[in-house]
């Protein structure tokens, strides 16, 4: 066995290494090519055909290429560029905007993770002829008693990638490797130096790639120009509060920006694409126990038949640590019950599940979340 849990030594074990131009992948690649596995590095070019002028916080522009070109080259690794224009855009950018103008708030690093990359150049990976494919990922993959891998949470709680990669299913866990999982920040950026790495010192991604300074409305309205309607803002009871050009320019549990006044503070609840209505309330409507999820991809052991009030910790969003919950999943998705109150619970997000709160818990899948009900003071376990 070698680093990689993989049965050949690394002379005879071919890994090919998504290097985005950062830091972190290119650590990775780096590290391996150290540790003499016979390295490959891909870059995958998602938009302006590799011309965009490079943008602090952004990744996959003209100059990111240009960097993992350069990385490579330092490392001796052969290195290709793949157009995936075309892929990136119908997977990802489209279904982005869609769902911003249906009323959802989506993630677009998830659908890449579950399409563009996890599914496209994992299958190149294994035409080139690669044992695994290995990213710059802060999570942690480890093989399962029976078989497998599952995945963990980062040892870096702050720098934890588990929540985007919640879509990757059992077969691609045992091809995928992340070599990063059990590092910190400060420590890749050592390795940087170490390696003789000319970003070692590269700020990292903030954006995503292909919405710079994180203008969502921006882009929507240059992809759907005609899509975006005006309409009322109203409260809960339906009473007209005022006026929008767009709910593209809203999200749930939003308050800046909404152009009202009153006696208390007022956050978007929810927004209606069929009416093009934005909702408003008070802090206290966005509270939500009951999440309702599709599109469910299940990492857990056994009979996922058999999941009923299983006891789970979810996460929400990224920046939200994991809370209790209790878990039923069922033929159209899965029923998240939550033991407390969460704000600002949005279709189109990602539920994460996690078997419990720990910083190393397993990842036993997720969802997209399609439906909140509103937080009742029924105490979890008789939920």
């Amino acid at each position: 066995m070698n680093t990689l849990d993989l049965p050949n030594p690394p002379h005879e074990t071919r890994v090919v290494v998504a290097m985005s131009g950062g830091v972190d992948s290119s650590v990775v690649a780096g590290l391996l090519k150290r540790q003499g596995f016979d390295v490959v590095g891909v870059t995958l070019q998602l938009y302006d055909h590799g011309a965009a002028t490079h943008r602090r916080g952004a990744c996959c522009a003209g100059q990111d290429i240009n960097d993992a070109r350069a990385a490579a080259d330092h490392l001796g690794i052969p290195h290709y560029v793949l157009d995936y224009e075309d892929r990136f855009r119908d997977a990802v950018i489209d279904k982005f905007a869609e769902s911003y103008l249906a009323g959802e708030t989506p993630i677009p690093c998830v659908e890449c993770n579950r399409t563009v990359k996890f599914r496209d150049l994992l299958g190149l990976a294994k035409e080139l002829g690669a044992d695994a494919l290995a990213t710059g990922h802060y999570v942690a993959s480890r093989p399962l008693p029976g078989g497998g891998r599952a995945l963990h949470r980062a040892m870096d709680p702050a720098r934890d990638q588990s929540y985007f990669l919640y879509a990757t299913t059992p077969e691609q866990l045992a091809f995928l490797r992340f070599p990063l999982g059990e590092m910190g920040k400060d420590e890749t950026r050592a390795l940087a130096r170490d390696l003789g790495l000319a970003i070692s010192e590269k700020p990292d991604s903030q954006d995503i790639c292909f919405v710079p300074q994180g203008r969502y409305s921006d882009v929507i309205a240059r992809l759907r120009p005609d899509a975006a309607r005006p309409g009322e803002i109203v409260d809960l009871s339906g009473r007209a509060l005022g006026r929008h050009e767009g709910i593209l320019h809203y999200t749930v549990g939003q308050r800046r920006g909404l152009g009202l006044s009153g006696r208390e503070p007022l956050y978007v609840v929810r927004l209606e694409a069929e009416t093009a209505r934005v909702v408003v309330g008070p802090r206290a409507a966005l509270a939500t126990s009951r999440i309702r999820l599709t599109e469910v991809n299940w990492l857990g052991d056994g009979d996922r038949e058999a999941v009923r009030d299983l006891p789970v910790a979810v996460r929400v969003r990224s920046t939200r640590p994991p809370r209790p919950a209790l878990l039923t999943l069922d033929d159209g998705g899965a029923e998240i019950v939550l033991a407390e109150a969460e704000d600002g619970v949005s279709p189109g997000q990602a539920c994460v599940i996690y078997d419990d709160d720990d910083s190393r818990a397993r990842v036993l899948g997720g969802g997209t979340i399609r439906r909140v009900d509103a937080f009742s003071a029924k105490p979890l376990e008789a939920a």
